[in-house]
């Protein structure tokens, strides 16, 4: 199906673009009151992810609400640890906990590598969903977790500040740490090839917890693996965001990618000059700018877009956006965005 709303697929491939395209990293829910009456309705999270209707209303709430360029499915980077055999829960205000957690590699042989069409069948069925109500009037953005990003999880059981039940097992263990995050490699490109299948238009990784390795570390326990997937991913651009791994930048240069995601804390212009003018650049506004007032999450959008310029930029967040923020404000930063002249 043609997309009467194309900016963001063709930012992402360097082609010219009438404006800058805008989305927000969890925009699917938090901020929204209709999100939370919907979630409302269900026994928990994991029941809104796995149920296809509710997953695809909440996916387009913000294309309907909000105004962005792009819907992004709605669902948990965890489903594919999950799918794996690896249990999790979502805990109110506390987030994910696995009862069971991969402690040696003894542990990996009640593991498989995720048949994704039959394991994950709700998540392409939200993703028709949402194709067959959008029809066309922005792209879907698909997304899997990075495979250490996962792994983090997998080992540690829940979130931390250091992870450092997980990254022990990189000094104590490498052969293993390998082999799992191989399982979740392969995993993750069968599970994102699915997801295009069923018409997601560009898929994203998060490696949200890359920024807790050093660089000899992040490439060979994170950056192998996304290297990995990226080659195999070949039917739409892929976006690649890591946050907090500065010293990853150069690297990712040569991935096979389209689009780098940059945090609120990696400069602009230096982000530029590491990675180069063959990719796009996501991001990268401060989630607290979003706090301020109106004049001035305009004064800091301005701000950003004309550092980042006018040729392969997707205005974002340089994170997710937070659970307590006024979506008029959202809406300020969006509407900014849309409407704005270069050097304006």
């Amino acid at each position: 199906m043609q997309l009467k709303n194309d900016l963001l697929i063709r930012a992402a491939k360097g082609e010219k673009v009438e404006r800058t395209p805008v989305w927000l990293m969890r925009q699917a829910g938090r901020i929204l009151p209709e999100y939370r009456k919907v979630r409302a309705s269900v026994s928990g999270f994991k029941e809104l992810v796995k149920t296809p209707e509710l997953a695809a209303e909440v996916t387009i709430q913000p294309v309907d609400l909000l105004g962005v360029d792009a819907a992004i499915i709605f669902s948990d980077i965890l489903v594919i640890p999950e799918a794996m055999g690896l249990d999790y829960e979502m805990v109110e205000k506390t987030g994910p906990v696995f009862p069971k957690t991969i402690n040696n590699a003894s542990d990996l042989d009640q593991l498989r590598v995720a048949d994704a069409a039959r394991d994950l069948a709700y998540v392409t069925d939200a993703i028709q969903l949402v194709k067959k109500e959008l029809n066309g009037r922005v792209p879907l953005i698909g997304f899997a977790g990075a495979p250490w990003t996962l792994f983090c999880y997998m080992i540690e059981g829940s979130g931390s500040k250091t992870f450092s039940k997980a990254r022990k097992v990189l000094y104590t263990d490498p052969q293993m740490a390998h082999k799992l995050l191989d399982m979740i490699t392969q995993s993750t490109i069968t599970y994102l090839k699915c997801q295009i299948d069923a018409g997601a238009d560009i898929v994203q990784l998060f490696d949200s917890w890359g920024g807790i390795l050093g660089d000899n570390q992040y490439n060979e326990f994170s950056m192998k693996y996304i290297e990995t997937i990226c080659n195999a991913i070949t039917e739409v651009p892929i976006t690649v965001f890591a946050k907090g791994a500065y010293l990853a930048r150069e690297k990712m240069s040569s991935l096979a990618c389209e689009t780098i995601g940059l945090d609120w804390n990696m400069d602009i212009a230096e982000s530029r000059k590491i990675i180069g003018d063959q990719k796009t650049l996501q991001g990268n506004l401060d989630p607290c700018a979003l706090y301020g007032s109106y004049d001035e999450i305009a004064i800091q959008t301005k701000s950003m877009l004309n550092q980042f310029g006018s040729h392969r930029h997707i205005a974002n967040l340089g994170h997710g956006v937070y659970p307590d923020t006024n979506p008029d404000h959202v809406r300020c930063f969006i509407d900014t965005v849309k409407n704005f002249q270069f050097n304006s």
